[in-house]
This record gives C-alpha cells, structure tokens and sequence, in this order.
C-alpha cells in the first residue's frame, strides 16, 4: 500500500502491524471505535536516525512539516493534586501549558511531565508519544487544526515507526476536547 501522505518504503494498515506497537497502542487499534476505520490508519516504518524534524521532513516528504502533530504529557498542579493530560499539536506550533491548558484542567500550575513519569504512565518510548492508546481516564486536548487534516502524522508509541491518521479521528479519541487556541 502507498501512505497517504509521505514517502515512505513501507506503510501498511495499522491492525496489520500491531507486533510493531508497543501494548497500549496494540489494545487501542485492536478495540477501535469511531466513524473511522481501524483499516485507515497506517502504520509506516521510520529509521531513528531521521528524527530530527528538518532531516526526517528532507528524507520521508516536505509536505509532512506542515502534516505532523507532536502529542505531549502534560502535568496540572492544584493543591497536593496533579492531573495528567495530553496536548496534541500541529509540529509547527507549541502547546499553550501555562495559559490555555492551566485553564482548561483548572490547575494552579501546569507543566511539561517529567519524561520518566511521561513514559511510565503511558507506556511508550519518549520522543514516539502518541495520543493513541493513552491511559482512558486523560483528558486529551487536540488543536482543531489538527482535527482539520484529512491525514497527520504522528508517533506509534515507539521511536521507529510512525502512524499516519486521519484527522478527525483524534476529536473521537477517548477523554478527547478539541481545544481552540491549544497550538500557538
């Protein structure tokens, strides 16, 4: 199969890779629900040594700079408490942590999670973080411009490997809020 953005050697329907995800990502393929098949997000191989953004863009397609999303655990703190979330953002923008995200989980404060607790909570390898397969329970804020593309790339879970998903797929994610004004 081609992918549907990029140029990438292999790509191939992401039920048909679940050996390739780590566990939390498997389930969630594997249990897939929404207006969107299981079928239609893809899984395509990447080599680690490409993940720079300006190399990985120069080597798999220069559209992807504007197609890529980058998913980030974030911690909201409010009295003893801290509350756990993640932030899916197109790669060309930055969350809003300290303004719209401290609102939203209505914390005192709110940072990036340590990468320790990060990989810890959800099971996956840093740097390859994905909204797919998060903890059920984590608010899962999304950027609408990422809701907007029909395609966006985003990590496996793992550092090799990437998933290419239609966007409107991340808005049906369990804990999901698209957030106006996440990405800045």
């Amino acid at each position: 199969m081609r992918a549907p953005i990029g140029d990438f050697e292999t790509a191939d329907p992401a039920p048909d890779r679940l050996d390739d995800l780590v566990a939390p990502v498997a389930d969630a393929v594997r249990h897939w629900s929404g207006s969107v098949p299981a079928e239609q997000i893809v899984y395509v191989e990447t080599d680690p040594q490409w993940a720079d953004t300006a190399v990985f863009v120069e080597h798999y397609g220069r559209e992807l700079l504007e197609r890529s999303a980058n998913c980030v655990v974030v911690a909201g703190k409010r009295g003893g408490g801290t509350t756990l979330a993640a932030c899916l953002v197109l790669s060309t923008t930055r969350a809003d942590v300290n303004g719209v995200v401290r609102r939203h989980l209505g914390a005192r404060k709110a940072s990036f999670a340590p990468m320790d607790l990060a990989t810890g909570e959800t099971g996956m390898e840093y740097g390859g973080i994905t909204p797919i397969g998060l903890p059920r329970e984590w608010p899962l804020l999304v950027d609408p411009a990422v809701v907007d593309l029909p395609y966006v790339l985003v990590g496996s879970g793992r550092r090799r490997g990437k998933l290419l998903v239609p966007g409107k797929a991340f808005a049906e994610l369990p804990g999901a809020v698209v957030l106006e004004g996440l990405g800045g």
